[in-house]
């Protein structure tokens, strides 16, 4: 699992406000838990296996799925968690503007929710996240075809992205 998204996710459980916002919903001591044990370097692929267990069904729970877009619509969440995940790209400067950009921008935000409203998109992008962790490059490549070609939700994510550079950079070399 990717080390920068734990580490964005450990931020997040540390705002009040995202805390607070999920605490009626969800084990947020169980999650704490699971976070600070990926966050150590020598963790095992099942502890990975659960985190995106857990992501799985409160993306597919209404109630956390909203509770959370909720939160990331506000400032002081989404700033603080959107650079916890740039840091270790200090480096690429470019690509931290472009993500950065792309994160304040409501209507990028308005199409993230459009993917993760659909049952049908939100299931096509765990089977490649499982690809993804299996090291199934091919399923993986399939997957995200699927995605651009079915589902006219992801395909205006990504220009919506796009017009913030965030493609351009994703491609640059390092």
């Amino acid at each position: 699992m990717n080390r920068d998204l734990v580490k964005a996710l450990q931020v997040a459980w540390g705002l009040p406000e995202f805390r607070g916002g999920l605490r009626h919903l969800i084990d947020l001591d169980e999650v704490a838990v699971l976070l600070a044990t990926l966050s150590a370097a020598d963790h095992d692929r099942e502890v990975e296996r659960s985190l995106l267990s857990l992501l799985r069904s409160a993306l597919d729970t209404v109630e956390i799925r909203e509770a959370v877009l909720l939160l990331l619509e506000q400032d002081e969440v989404r700033r603080p968690l959107v650079a916890a995940a740039l840091e270790p790209l200090a480096d690429r400067p470019g690509q931290v503007a472009a993500i950065a950009s792309a994160a304040e921008d409501p209507a990028v935000r308005r199409e993230l929710r459009a993917v993760l409203d659909s049952a049908r998109v939100r299931e096509l992008i765990w089977q490649a996240v499982d690809n993804q962790a299996s090291d199934n490059r091919l399923g993986l490549i399939r997957q995200v075809a699927v995605l651009f070609v079915r589902h006219p939700s992801v395909r205006r994510l990504a220009w919506a992205a796009r017009r913030h550079g965030v493609l351009r950079e994703l491609r640059r070399k390092p």
